[in-house]
């Protein structure tokens, strides 16, 4: 049976006198490792490389300086915030039989003091309270992110290249019609395969041509634009060859299901499946949660009100969804889940975020 992801508590009792934490606060110049020893009093604390190798030789030393004391350690944990360097330290780790954590880092509770003291030290004793809380079981101390296989990780590359890429283009095209609407011209479409021709037949609202630099700035940009164009088809040219190439197998296969529903692309078929599909998610409330659809309460004494989406967590996934919601009303009005959403936009809006 498939193992559900829940991240929310531990699974495994915590032997406090035989299990090593260690917590790390990773900067792009330096690391600063914390650890919770058993026999040892103290709490070390070592300021390292971005050398995986060193650290390694740190909790290593650590590990043999409890034993020498008497403790037997038959558990070494390690815990770092989820950030800039992503999840390979985690899964090298976890190769030399350590067990990795990766903790969510906007579920760590801070003080709300207006100039509250932020240093590294002071960073690793919040860690590590948090990250014994939530070893001990104890519920709301921190959340912890699910590790990702490098498989795992490079499939859900070609989805997001393109998402950088269409906003790439949108960019563009919007420079383009400012910088045409400043001479007076309106109505020109840049986005058109055959604009560049038509480029050089516009007139300004004086009835002139085009200065000269604006209009080698303008045949950049359309460069610039040809160019991002031909990326995003490759990207979605090699996406189908996958797809034909292995029609059955794995998440191709959801893909390809997900693809024959009416309303729904490859591209958002390819989205949910590299996601949220492929995660394990407990139930449908664990995948609102994920996608930042639950809603944000505001009550206190006889105050209520509700302030919207939580948008709390992954951004593409929430897009993507609600999109898919409103495609669902218009290509599927006469199913189960559409009916009773057409009375106005704002009950219409309501009714998707429910769904």
């Amino acid at each position: 049976m498939t193992q559900v992801d829940d991240l929310s508590r531990s699974l495994i009792a915590f032997e406090q006198n035989s299990t090593m934490v260690v917590v790390l606060e990773m900067s792009q110049s330096s690391w600063l490792a914390a650890g919770v020893v058993p026999g040892i009093e103290r709490r070390p604390l070592k300021k390292l490389d971005p050398d995986p190798t060193a650290l390694l030789r740190l909790v290593e030393g650590w590990r043999d300086h409890a034993m020498k004391v008497g403790r037997m350690i038959t558990r070494i944990v390690l815990a770092f915030e989820a950030g800039r360097d992503g999840f390979w330290l985690a899964r090298w780790v976890r190769a030399r039989s350590i067990e990795p954590f990766v903790i969510h880092s906007t579920s760590v509770a801070v003080s709300r003091e207006h100039r509250r003291a932020k240093t590294d030290r002071l960073d690793t004793e919040m860690l590590i309270r948090v990250f014994l809380g939530w070893l001990r079981g104890e519920p709301r101390h921190c959340k912890m992110v699910a590790i990702p296989t490098l498989e795992e990780e490079d499939a859900r590359r070609p989805s997001r290249e393109r998402e950088s890429l269409i906003g790439e283009r949108t960019r563009i095209i919007n420079r383009m019609k400012a910088a045409l609407i400043r001479l007076g011209i309106r109505g020109f479409k840049p986005e058109l395969l055959k604009a560049p021709q038509r480029l050089e037949a516009q007139h300004t609202a004086e009835g002139v041509p085009i200065p000269p630099n604006m209009l080698d700035e303008l045949r950049r940009d359309m460069a610039r634009l040809a160019w991002v164009r031909e990326q995003i088809n490759a990207i979605e040219q090699a996406r189908l060859e996958r797809l034909e190439q292995a029609p059955s197998s794995g998440p191709h296969a959801m893909v390809r299901m997900l693809a024959s529903i009416i309303g729904v692309g490859v591209e958002t078929a390819d989205m949910l499946v590299q996601e949220i599909l492929s995660r394990n998610l407990r139930d449908r409330r664990a995948v609102a949660r994920y996608a930042g659809l639950t809603g944000s309460p505001d009550e206190s004494g006889v105050k209520r009100r509700e302030k919207g989406l939580a948008k709390a967590g992954n951004a593409r996934v929430r897009r993507g969804l609600i999109q898919l919601a409103w495609r669902f009303l218009r290509f599927q009005k006469e199913s189960a889940l559409g009916n009773g959403i057409e009375p106005g936009p704002k009950v219409r809006r309501e009714s998707v975020r429910r769904r």
